[in-house]
């Protein structure tokens, strides 16, 4: 199977979005006979070669993490790109993944919808959308809290390098939780206020945190 996979993070190979496709890959390549491109879409000399490797392969994998509900500028400007091949009768399948600091999917449903329509107006075989919240942060964390979820990413691209279709079994588990529950939004909320203290004291802008420059 031929897969290109392309990564839509801005931060292109110090993403966090660059290290479950680098988990997924790994277990994509078990099957013998497999091979992939990798492409970064925050390289915009490159879109000219997006183009060619999307027609000329089997199966697409678009990854990007979810920016204030939607996908990255680039991001958009690739799927535009796109538009002369819409309805093309040889067009690869395409799947996608959109990761999150969020921690509910819920937060990425609204842009699965649209990335159906997206694969069904480019008359591509759509193999479904995986949802991952809570992300952000994981290249901090020691290697051992990521574990389990690079191991699910992993399985993930294995079971699709060997039927070039998702686990469905793994995609629902990487989506959960759909929505907090009380407790876990308040353990959220009170972590998320010692992660974002944290870096607002790093980069000495904890006084001016109630700051309102534009009122």
């Amino acid at each position: 199977m031929r897969l290109t996979v392309f990564n839509g993070s801005p931060r292109g190979t110090k993403s966090n979005t660059d290290i479950l496709i680098n988990s997924f890959l790994d277990g994509f390549m078990r099957s013998d006979g497999n091979t992939y491109e990798l492409a970064y879409l925050k390289r915009i000399k490159e879109s000219n070669n997006f183009i060619k490797l999307f027609q000329a392969t089997e199966q697409v994998l678009l990854a990007f993490p979810l920016y204030l509900d939607g996908p990255p500028a680039i991001v958009k400007t690739f799927i535009e790109l796109l538009e002369p091949l819409c309805g093309r009768a040889d067009n690869p399948g395409v799947g996608f993944i959109v990761q999150s600091g969020f921690p509910e999917a819920n937060h990425s449903r609204w842009l699965e919808r649209y990335l159906k329509k997206l694969a069904s107006r480019l008359n591509c075989e759509y193999k479904g959308t995986v949802i991952k919240g809570g992300v952000e942060g994981i290249q901090a964390l020691p290697a051992l809290a990521s574990r389990k979820l690079l191991r699910s990413f992993y399985k993930l691209g294995k079971t699709f390098g060997e039927t070039g279709e998702f686990d469905q079994q793994i995609v629902r588990k990487l989506a959960q939780p759909e929505r907090l529950t009380k407790f876990q939004f308040w353990r959220f909320n009170l972590l998320g206020k010692f992660y974002w203290n944290t870096m607002l004291r790093k980069n000495k802008a904890f006084g001016k945190r109630f700051d309102k420059p534009y009122s």
